[in-house]
Order: structure tokens, then C-alpha cells, then sequence
């Protein structure tokens, strides 16, 4: 009797996973999979030690990363309200606009891998307009679902985090 229930629910679990859409049965997506894509800024906001709030970029920044699914990317920040350079000469700005035009943006490039576990973006900055971010870097992924991302970047001065939309 305990024979039959035995073969009966195998057969019921069975018939069961059959019915299942294949997707519930396939791996989840890995996060590299998921962070794939080009993605445009909704905010960047860092919370210095003594606990205030810096934009550096504003309160309504202007940027995108972009991760390729070859594992290399492009990040890019700037402000809305970046000065246009009045000699229209990018080798002779005034020194009031290459400071605003340096303090208000920020843009580099590499590799990158993503480590599932830690929910770590592992970059290897190759070249910045701020040289000193050229090496290893980190990013916490702290959400990333669909359409929505944010990490967290911890620095020296106080964690920044960023959120972002997928480019549509």
C-alpha cells in the first residue's frame, strides 16, 4: 500500500515539473545578465561622514553607464548646468569654466566583471577625465530589478549611491 502512494506522487510530481513553463525551470539570470544594457541617471547623492548630503552633480544629474555583454563599460556624470565654453575652443576655456567644467563632471572607461555572491561590479578603470580613479574599483549593487539600478560606491569622504533607469 505505502508502494502505490510512493509511485502515485512520483507520478504527481513528475506530471507537475512537465507542466511547468520552461522558464521556471531554467537558472535565474546572472546579475552581469541582468546589468547588461545602457543606463541613464535618476540621481547621485553621497552622505558625507558628518552625515550632510552632497550632489556634486546636482539635483538633477546628467549621465549613463553602459555595460556591454563583452565585460566592458563607459560611465559618464555631469551637470545639467555645465558652462558652455564662450571662446568655443576646448583648449581655451577660462579658468572659472575648466573648474566648473572639471568639479561638475566625471568620465571613465574599462572592464568590468560581477561577482553574483558579493553583488559586487568589479571595474578596471583604463582611463578617466579624473586620472586617480585609473585602477580597481568597486560597486555594491544594491537593486536591480528590470528597468531599476542602484549601487553603492564607498569612498573615503562617504558612501555614494547612485540610482538609474534602463535606457529605452
Amino acid at each position: 500500500m505505502h508502494r502505490h502512494n510512493g509511485i502515485a506522487l512520483s507520478v504527481v510530481l513528475v506530471l507537475g515539473l512537465a507542466l511547468l513553463p520552461s522558464s521556471a525551470l531554467s537558472q535565474q539570470k546572472s546579475l552581469k545578465d541582468e546589468l547588461v544594457g545602457t543606463w541613464v541617471v535618476v540621481s547621485w547623492d553621497q552622505t558625507m561622514k558628518d552625515g550632510t548630503k552632497f550632489q556634486r552633480f546636482g539635483a538633477s544629474p546628467k549621465g549613463v553607464n553602459v555595460f556591454d555583454a563583452n565585460g566592458r563599460f563607459v560611465i559618464m556624470f555631469a551637470r545639467a548646468d555645465l558652462p558652455k565654453i564662450a571662446s568655443n575652443n576646448p583648449n581655451t576655456p577660462t579658468p572659472d569654466e575648466a573648474n566648473a567644467i572639471a568639479k561638475g563632471s566625471v568620465a571613465y572607461f574599462g572592464s568590468y566583471t560581477v561577482d553574483d555572491a558579493t553583488k559586487t561590479i568589479d571595474l578596471r578603470v583604463e582611463s578617466s577625465t579624473f586620472p586617480n580613479l585609473i585602477g580597481e574599483q568597486k560597486r555594491k549593487i544594491t537593486a536591480l530589478t528590470g528597468d531599476d539600478l542602484k549601487y553603492t560606491n564607498a569612498v573615503d569622504a562617504g558612501p555614494i549611491d547612485i540610482a538609474l533607469k534602463r535606457a529605452r
